[in-house]
């Protein structure tokens, strides 16, 4: 007599199934991170000696050792730490938080390996403090103009003219800076312009249904062409009249500035990068513990929805691209304020079409695009401080060295992203 099997003695096997989507983006993260292995591995070639790291400024109070590393083994290993990260990847066999490990260790050991290789055999130390103080600063301008495009995106209205916005937010900091000689009404006028700058992106996209890529790029090339007229024909002839605003102190917190590197570094900004901080708090708050934030989240994704149950959806769609306007001033207002107190044509250098690759990179969110800002807030210092090593390789390649970063993480690190659904469609009722 048999004896029928019950269920529950039948063993449960289970298939893990990775979808078309998934397997390309582990299949070109495993090829980039395994190219960058080879480099490395090939780089040792030209190792020698060992690489200095400096851990303080010659200027700070306490003085930390220098420490140094055996060049040659540092890149191999780094190389080895890439090939085996390559190799996981491109095997399938990483599940879990494996992935994330596995792309954080290949991360670091990138450039760990390529600054190190770049110091191996210098006179001068790497200044490590440096580094991160300086990523900090160039990331505060790309964290405002990200803040201003997640605004804008999470509510359905594309904004490309982010550098627009930087630039008529410079002009007018440069100009009112000038003439007043007050850092407030300084950083109010650059607020002011960036919300005009919105106000014209919102009334053609949201009132008359204006393509918004289109555009973006029209009002881009507004703010170069009445700017660059502006600067011609006012500010250069009378240049110490319009064109000398005064310049951002660095403001140091008592007590918290005197921690050894850490103090330097987190403690001793300008009050645009702590008003950055502040702000990252302030949109993710916004977005995900208010009604409001609700709202504007809601129209982005499903309109119709939310104009259904009463939410005026143009009304949403407004406020979030004038708020967006203001974040975008201060960030322009960074580049005349934070460094020479002066304007030229056009040199916010591309840094508003960098803010809008981190604000995808950073999948819509302000804390995650902030950490794509922070990205290349680091590229571009290390690029700037290898300059003063000498190390082998063309200044020209330094000089494009955070953009080529920018381009592969966004083309085999990141994959495919998923915007807000109506990001984008106009609203017709």
């Amino acid at each position: 007599m048999s004896i029928a099997t019950r269920p529950e003695d039948v063993p449960l096997v289970t298939h893990f199934v990775e979808s078309a989507e998934k397997r390309r983006q582990r299949v070109s993260t495993g090829v980039l991170i395994g190219a960058v292995g080879v480099l490395l591995i090939i780089l040792l070639t030209a190792t020698r000696g060992s690489a200095k790291f400096a851990l303080s400024d010659a200027f700070d109070e306490v003085q930390l050792p220098t420490v140094s590393v055996p060049g040659f083994v540092t890149v191999a290993v780094c190389g080895i730490l890439c090939l085996l990260a390559a190799a996981g990847y491109l095997s399938g066999r990483l599940r879990g938080r494996l992935p994330a490990v596995a792309g954080t260790v290949a991360g670091l050991a990138v450039v760990l390996g390529f600054i190190t290789w770049a110091a191996a055999g210098r006179d001068l130390p790497f200044p490590v403090s440096n580094q991160f103080a300086g990523t900090l600063s160039l990331a505060t301008p790309l964290v405002f103009g990200a803040l201003c495009g997640v605004l804008c995106e999470r509510s359905g209205v594309v904004n490309v003219s982010i550098e627009g916005q930087f630039l008529a937010a410079a002009f007018a900091a440069a100009v009112v800076g000038s003439l007043t000689k007050s850092v407030p009404a300084a950083l109010v006028a650059a607020m002011l312009a960036g919300v005009a700058m919105a106000a014209l992106l919102a009334l053609f996209s949201i009132n008359y249904l204006v393509n918004q890529v289109v555009l973006g790029v029209v009002l881009n090339l507004l703010a170069v062409g009445v700017t660059g007229f502006l600067f011609d024909q006012l500010v250069q002839p009378a240049d110490e009249k319009y064109n000398a605003a005064p310049v951002l102190d660095v403001l140091p917190i008592p007590g918290l500035s005197k921690i050894p590197f850490f103090g330097r570094v987190l403690f001793e900004q300008t009050v645009l990068a702590y008003l950055a901080v502040v702000s990252v708090v302030l949109v993710w708050l916004l977005l995900y513990r208010t009604t409001w934030g609700l709202r504007v989240r809601a129209t982005g994704e499903h309109p119709e929805a939310s104009d259904t149950v009463g939410i005026s959806v143009k009304g949403i769609r407004w406020s979030a691209v004038l708020a967006g306007g203001v974040f975008a001033g201060l960030g322009g207002s960074f580049f005349t304020l934070a460094s020479t107190g002066s304007f030229s044509k056009e040199f916010t250098v591309g840094n508003g079409f960098i803010a809008l690759a981190a604000l995808i990179m950073g999948r819509w969110h302000p804390v995650l695009a902030t950490i794509m800002c922070l990205f290349f807030g680091f590229v571009t210092q290390m690029a700037s401080q290898l300059q003063t090593l000498s190390t082998p390789m063309p200044s020209q390649f330094l000089l494009i060295l955070p953009y080529v970063a920018t381009i592969i993480a966004v083309a085999g690190l990141v994959g495919r992203v998923r915007p807000p659904a109506a990001d984008g469609i106009p609203f017709e009722k």
